[in-house]
């Protein structure tokens, strides 16, 4: 797996590398619908782990379909 975001930082709402994977506005849509990385929700504050934003990313993997010619 290749890590997009650093293990073991802390990421908040605002980090340039979030960006990455959404807008302020994407990440927070996703929030409410219960899709998206985890994140820890510290009164207002939104914080994401390095290491679960890798885990999503991973999920989110894509493998093309291998055509076999004939």
């Amino acid at each position: 797996m290749a890590n997009l975001f650093q293990h073991n930082r802390t990421y908040v709402l605002g980090d340039p590398e979030l960006d990455v994977i959404g807008d302020r506005e994407k990440l927070a849509q996703w929030r409410h619908k219960g899709n998206g990385p985890a994140y820890y929700k510290l009164g207002r504050k939104i914080i994401y782990l390095g290491a679960d934003l890798n885990a999503w990313a991973e999920g989110c993997k894509v493998e093309p379909l291998s055509l076999e010619v004939k």
